[in-house]
């Protein structure tokens, strides 16, 4: 059995300084194979920012595998964002966009889904299907794949956010090569599921589709801040979604969901 903690939408430079301590406390607590951040761990990519962002991380007692998100390129100054957009999260984050990091029963593929030209929706390059696909294929038998992405290939109709361009196709894509949980952030709101695309090769193929919300900035979309954490077993994929009491002052389990493996639905 393996533990994955899913982190989203930092915003170091537009975050709550209240929340850093029990944010750290409470994904130290749940003792984590490997933490992700799913992208906008900076603001406007100042590297100050970034500086917050590796301190933090810093911190943090297991691995850690992180994207960038469209808040990680610096859309105000135009020069940088065009020509040298990764400079700051190469050098403070890691030289590596898109990661990889194989557990026992589980193997996480990074895809980078920022496009520097078209800032808010974000692109998937078929490089990025190719290498993800490349990696899945090295998962062995009963690994659990998962892709992290900073936009979301498939949107709720609750947000006005536009989607990226082509994501039912790199959706399909995915799911044929073997995807079975994609995880993302961008919309600062919770959202745990299925796709309603499905593979074009099997046809009972799907993946579970989960959002975190914003785990540390006050941008906050009328929900709380929140994090998942992803239970890993043969038979169930256990999602707990962990959102901040402001009352209490700490973070606590607020709902979760159970994903069978073998029917490929949802329990409760």
């Amino acid at each position: 059995m393996s533990r994955l903690v899913h982190l989203s939408d930092l915003h170091f430079g537009k975050d709550r300084p209240d929340l850093l301590a029990p944010l750290l406390q409470a994904v130290n607590g749940f003792s984590a194979d490997l933490v992700i951040i799913s992208g906008d761990l900076t603001q406007r990519a100042r590297e100050r920012e970034y500086i917050a962002a590796r301190q933090f991380i810093d911190q943090i007692k297991a691995p850690v595998l992180s994207v960038p998100g469209n808040h990680d390129i610096p859309v105000h100054r135009p020069f940088t964002r065009f020509f040298r957009p990764w400079r700051y999260y190469r050098r403070q984050i890691s030289r590596d966009l898109t990661p990889v990091y194989q557990g026992d029963d589980f193997i996480a593929v990074g895809m980078n889904t920022v496009d520097r030209f078209k800032w808010q929706t974000g692109r998937v390059g078929w490089s990025g299907l190719r290498r993800a696909c490349a990696a899945f294929g090295t998962a062995t038998t009963g690994q659990l794949r998962v892709l992290i992405t900073h936009h979301p290939l498939d949107h709720p109709r609750t947000t006005k956010k536009k989607p990226i361009p082509g994501a039912g196709r790199a959706l399909g894509q995915l799911l044929d090569c073997g995807a079975d949980m994609i995880l993302s952030g961008h919309l600062h709101i919770w959202h745990a599921g299925t796709f309603a695309h499905r593979a074009r090769t099997t046809r009972d193929k799907t993946a579970i589709q989960l959002h975190a919300g914003t785990s540390l900035s006050t941008r906050q979309r009328g929900e709380p801040n929140d994090f998942n954490v992803i239970d890993i077993s043969s038979a169930q994929i256990a999602i707990t979604r962990v959102g901040f009491d402001d009352a209490k002052g700490q973070f606590e389990k607020a709902e979760a969901r159970h994903f069978d493996r073998a029917s490929q639905t949802f329990i409760d």
